[in-house]
C-alpha cells in the first residue's frame, strides 16, 4: 500500500451505496434532476457505450453505479422484478426534494408524513427500480417516548 493514502478515501463515509442500474447515464442524468447530484466521474465499459464504473455525490456522500452485466453478477432491480433494498437519504428540506424527484420521474410510494421518530418523511421508487426513503429530521425523540408514539401509530 502506498503512504499517506487513507484507506477510506476522501469524501467518503464507511458505508457507499453501489447501485447497479439499466442504464447507468440516464440514471445519472434522472439523480442529477431529481437529487440534485453532483457527476464525480465515470467510466465506459469495454463497449465504450455502458458505464463500468461512475461516482456522484448527493449531499455530503457519494453513491457508486455501474451497467447492469449479468456476465458479471451485476444485475439490476428490473433482472429481479424489485429490489428488498431502500437507500435513505436525509435533506434540508424533504417536500421539495419529493416534489422534484417526482417531476424528474421517480413513482411516489408513500406520501410525505411526519412520523412518530421524529423525521417527515416519504418514499419513492426511481425509474430503474431502487426505493428511496427521504426524510428530513424535524425532532429528536427518546427511545421511550418514540415507543410510546409507535404503539400509537400501529394500531
Amino acid at each position: 500500500m502506498a503512504k499517506n493514502v487513507k484507506a477510506i478515501p476522501e469524501g467518503f463515509h464507511s458505508v457507499t451505496p453501489h447501485l447497479i442500474v439499466r442504464g447507468a447515464a440516464k440514471a445519472i442524468d434522472f439523480y442529477k434532476k431529481a437529487f440534485g447530484a453532483e457527476e464525480v466521474m465515470r467510466m465506459p465499459g469495454p463497449d465504450g457505450k455502458s458505464l463500468m464504473h461512475a461516482e456522484l455525490k448527493i449531499g455530503n456522500s457519494h453513491v457508486m453505479l455501474c451497467d447492469e452485466a449479468p456476465d458479471w453478477g451485476a444485475v439490476s432491480p428490473q433482472a429481479l422484478n424489485g429490489s428488498p433494498v431502500s437507500i435513505h437519504l436525509y435533506v434540508e428540506d424533504v417536500d421539495a426534494v419529493y416534489d422534484r424527484a417526482t417531476k424528474a420521474g421517480a413513482k411516489p410510494t408513500m406520501p410525505i408524513t411526519d412520523m412518530f421518530w421524529g423525521d417527515r418523511f416519504g418514499k419513492l421508487t426511481d425509474p430503474f427500480g431502487h426505493h428511496w426513503s427521504v426524510a428530513t429530521h424535524k425532532e429528536d425523540v427518546p427511545p421511550e417516548e418514540c415507543m410510546k408514539r409507535a404503539a400509537t401509530a400501529c394500531k
